[in-house]
């Protein structure tokens, strides 16, 4: 098996998982957020503030994942 098969083969299984394991983590974290902000609505402004931070932090990891996997591709061919 050549590297540009495995690549192929391997490069969509990761991205999937990247995108997989981005999703369930901005779920949990969007849900915490959510129920803190129930428990203490004085300090909603902080806790979205801090939820929002870690979210843009999760969505670049997953951005970088494609990257990769853009520039990847480009040795398959």
């Amino acid at each position: 098996m050549t590297y540009q098969i495995a690549l192929a083969l391997t490069l969509p299984i990761g991205l999937a998982i990247a995108a997989f394991g981005s999703a369930f983590g901005l779920g949990k974290a969007v849900s915490a957020a959510m129920e803190a902000m129930g428990r203490q609505p004085e300090a909603a402004t902080r806790i979205q503030t801090g939820m929002i931070i870690g979210c843009a932090l999760l969505e670049a990891l997953t951005i970088y994942a494609l990257v990769t996997v853009f520039v990847l591709q480009g040795k398959i061919s």
